[in-house]
């Protein structure tokens, strides 16, 4: 199982050295998560706590998760960079995949493009896109993206885009995975059908294991059961050795940890305060040689 290290509402300033002290103590990954802006007032609830309301606020820091990459890549040298997850629906595909094209070049093929839809209708109605039919949208831009970036000249006429001929260099000299986020049956089938991996929100073992045994029918069915596929978790009640061999046994292969929030530090916990939990982390389950 590989370890990565999520980096939510994180002081700008604090991001590059996060990334170079993840990359000494061992993490595999950093993943970088999206938010355009902060809506005064909400018109729907945000998915993923159980009452709707947002973890953050006006003055919550967010950066751009494809810039991020760029700068936390010029520091490092293996660590990998992957957006947990990027909202497409109010976004534009040609731009998307001039973006993401860069970033995999500039990082020598260490990124990967972690995609959602987007939750919020102002995201969508402020940034000039309908929220209407935003799925059936994205899995153009889906599609979109992934032809641009495989290089060569690229047309498409679909229902939401249209364009002829064009093309993009340098195309990135390797794939860039696609991991799809979502817990939803829509968002199960997208992962599974043009997928390299799924991300997770914050979900028990017990769901986890749920939606993992989901995707690889799913898998199955589309003709993909023994396609490399990863499946990224962030699990809110598996913490110890034990609890990471659990995850393990029911298909968890990337772990997203905060360990400086596990340990009760809190988002905004300060750099060194950070780089400590970090290195605490690795030498109990990076380094403890549970996988052998």
């Amino acid at each position: 199982m590989k370890y990565t290290c999520a980096v939510p509402m994180v002081q700008i300033d604090h991001l590059t050295e996060i990334a170079k002290t993840a990359e000494e103590v061992g993490f595999d990954s950093i993943a970088l998560p999206d938010s355009i802006f902060y809506m005064e007032k909400q018109s729907a609830d945000y998915p993923y706590t159980p009452d709707g309301s947002r973890m953050w606020d006006e003055n919550t820091p967010w950066v751009d998760p494809l810039i991020a990459a760029g700068a936390m890549g010029a520091v490092t040298s293996t660590l990998r960079f992957y957006t947990n997850v990027m909202k497409l629906g109010s976004r534009n595909p040609l731009l998307l995949a001039r973006q993401v094209g860069s970033v995999a070049n500039l990082t020598n093929n260490r990124f990967g493009f972690g995609v959602g839809i987007g939750w919020a209708p102002e995201e969508f109605e402020w940034c000039g896109v309908p929220y209407k039919r935003r799925g059936a949208r994205v899995d153009e831009m889906i599609e979109i993206i992934k032809r641009v970036l495989a290089g060569g000249m690229v047309e498409f006429h679909g229902e939401f885009y249209d364009f002829d001929r064009l093309q993009m260099s340098p195309a990135p000299s390797e794939p860039v995975p696609f991991y799809v986020g979502g817990h939803t049956d829509a968002a199960l089938r997208r992962a599974a059908r043009v997928g390299d991996g799924w991300t997770s929100a914050m979900l028990k073992a017990e769901e986890l294991a749920e939606i993992i045994g989901k995707l690889k029918a799913l898998l199955a069915e589309f003709g993909r059961a023994d396609a490399p596929f990863e499946f990224q978790a962030v699990c809110i009640d598996k913490f110890d050795l034990d609890g990471h061999r659990e995850l393990a046994d029911i298909g968890v292969t990337d772990y997203i940890a905060m360990p400086w929030v596990f340990e009760g530090h809190g988002f905004d916990a300060d750099l060194q305060t950070k780089k400590d939990s970090m290195k605490r982390f690795a030498d109990t389950y990076i380094h403890s040689g549970w996988q052998q």
